[in-house]
C-alpha cells in the first residue's frame, strides 16, 4: 500500500472529516499489509469528496484475534477489535494514535485509511477451541467501532458474534451506530440467555455539533431508535456519553439521560474527553477550526480535569477527571438519573459465563 500522503483540498476535506489535518506520526517501519483496493461509501459519492481522501480498505492478518488487559479501570480483560482506524471520525478518539504502528497519520489517515480483519472469525474459534481457554465476557468497540460504514461490506463483526453466539459465549459491544440491528437475529436469542449486552455512545443531541465532532456516525436520533429498538427486544442496553467536552456538549447531561431514560436504557455513563498522545494536537487544531470563540475556554477546562495537562494517563483517574469541573459533572448525573428514573449506574452489568462451550468440531479442526 503507497503510504504517500498526497496533496488534500483542506475546504473539502473538512465537510465529511473529522481531523483538519494529517500530521504526521511516530514511526515503526513495520512491514506493509496486503492491500485490498479501495471502498467508497454513499457520501463520497453525494458529496463528491477528492480522490486523494476517499477511504481505502487494507486487509489485515494477524495471528491472535483476542487482545487482553489488565487495566484496572476496564471492567472486560478481552476484547476483538474487527477494524483498525474508523471511518466515523470522532476527533476525540483515543484509538488514534494506534495507526502509528502502520506508519500513518492519526489525523485524517486513520479515518481514510482503514484494515479489516476478514480471518477474525476463524482466529476466534481456533483461540475458542483451545483446552485452556477460561471464559470471560468479550468486549466489542472498546478501541474503533465495529459497525463503521464498513461493516456493511465487510460483515466481519457479524462473523465473530457469530463464532461468540454459537458457543454461548458473553459479549458486550460498545458503539455508536444503529448498524447495531442489523444483528439483532443474533444479539436477542444471546440475550435471552443472558449472554449479551449493548452500550450506545450519544455525545450530543444537536445534528450540527454532532456532525462536527462526529462527522462520519449516525444522527444521534438513529442511535436513540437503536437504544428503544434492542430495550425492546430484550437486549440489555445502555447510553454512554463518551466523551463529555466541556463548553460543547457538557450542556445537554440533563436532556441526553432523558432520552436514555424514554428510550428504555437500563443505565446512562459518561467519561471526560481524554486526549493522549497525538489527539490532544489534533483536538487543538480542530477547536481553532470549528469552535475559535471558546477554543481557550475548552482547553482551560480539560486542563483543570487534567491536573494541568492535556492529559492524565492514571488509570481510574482518567476515566473520571479531577477537580470541582469534574465533581459538579458527577453531581449533575446523579442528579438527573435520579430524576428520569436511571438511578442504577452502579450496578454491575452480569453476563453469564457458565453457558460457555468450545466450538463444534473444534477438536477435529485444531489436528
Amino acid at each position: 500500500m503507497d503510504h504517500a500522503r498526497p496533496h488534500h483540498d483542506r475546504s473539502k476535506a473538512r465537510a465529511v472529516r473529522g481531523a483538519t489535518r494529517n500530521d504526521s506520526s511516530r514511526r515503526f517501519n513495520l512491514p506493509q499489509t496486503e492491500a485490498d483496493g479501495d471502498w467508497l461509501d454513499d457520501r463520497d459519492l453525494i458529496d463528491g469528496e477528492p480522490a486523494s481522501l476517499r477511504t481505502t480498505v487494507t486487509i489485515e492478518r494477524p495471528k491472535t484475534i483476542i487482545s487482553r488487559n489488565k487495566s484496572p479501570d476496564v471492567p472486560f480483560d478481552r476484547s476483538i477489535n474487527p477494524y483498525r482506524g474508523c471511518e466515523h471520525g470522532c476527533i476525540y478518539c483515543f484509538a488514534r494514535p494506534t495507526h502509528a504502528f502502520h506508519d500513518l497519520s492519526p489525523g485524517l489517515d486513520f479515518e481514510t485509511k482503514l484494515f479489516a480483519k476478514p480471518d477474525a472469525a476463524a482466529l476466534l474459534r481456533a483461540e475458542l477451541a483451545k483446552p485452556g481457554y477460561a471464559c470471560q465476557p468479550m468486549a466489542m468497540g472498546t478501541n474503533t467501532d465495529p459497525y463503521q460504514p464498513i461493516e456493511r461490506e465487510w460483515r466481519v463483526t457479524r462473523g465473530v458474534i457469530e463464532v461468540l453466539a454459537e458457543c454461548d459465549h458473553p459479549l458486550f459491544i460498545t458503539t455508536k451506530s444503529d448498524r447495531v440491528l442489523r444483528d439483532l437475529d443474533l444479539l436477542e436469542p444471546m440475550a435471552k440467555k443472558g449472554l449479551a449486552a449493548v452500550a450506545v455512545s450519544v455525545t450530543s443531541l444537536v445534528p450540527k455539533i454532532a456532525m462536527t465532532i462526529e462527522p462520519r456516525a449516525p444522527h444521534p436520533e438513529r442511535r436513540l431508535t437503536a437504544v428503544r429498538r434492542l430495550a425492546d427486544a430484550g437486549v440489555p442496553v445502555y447510553v454512554n456519553m463518551a466523551p463529555v467536552i466541556p463548553a460543547i456538549t457538557d450542556s445537554e447531561v440533563e436532556a441526553i439521560v432523558e432520552r436514555a431514560a424514554e428510550a428504555g436504557a437500563r443505565g446512562v455513563s459518561f467519561i471526560p474527553v481524554r486526549l493522549p498522545y497525538e489527539v490532544a494536537p489534533l483536538f487543538r487544531a480542530w477547536l481553532d477550526e470549528h469552535f475559535p470563540d471558546r477554543a481557550g475556554k475548552v482547553m482551560s477546562i480539560i486542563n483543570s480535569l487534567r491536573g494541568g495537562k492535556d492529559n492524565d494517563p492514571n488509570f481510574f483517574a482518567r476515566m473520571r477527571g479531577q477537580g470541582a469541573w469534574a465533581e459538579l459533572l458527577r453531581a449533575r448525573f446523579l442528579i438527573a438519573r435520579r430524576r428520569f428514573g436511571i438511578d442504577r449506574n452502579g450496578e454491575k452489568m452480569q453476563l453469564r459465563t457458565d453457558l460457555f462451550h468450545p466450538p463444534r468440531g473444534a477438536q477435529g479442526e485444531l489436528f
